[in-house]
């Protein structure tokens, strides 16, 4: 039962988060990103994570790719 309700409040945050997405990719016609970080669901534009991996925020030879294929939902 535990399990269920869990489930049930990520459907809800990710559903939210991926509502959040499409409205920010058609405001600004950014691709953006629903990944699962740091235990939440973050939502984040492409460019940003173009700009972080050149920072060296992620681990040595992390690639745009990498992070195309663990996102849980792309925009169009």
């Amino acid at each position: 039962m535990i399990q269920f309700i869990k489930r049930l409040i990520f459907a809800w945050k990710y559903k939210r988060a991926v509502k959040k997405a499409i409205k920010l990719a058609k405001l600004t016609g950014l691709r953006y990103f629903v990944v699962y970080m740091n235990g939440s669901l973050k939502v984040a534009p492409k460019k940003t994570f173009k700009e972080l991996i050149a920072k060296k925020r992620f681990r040595r030879g992390t690639t745009i790719q990498d992070i195309e294929k663990s996102a849980l939902f792309i925009t169009k």
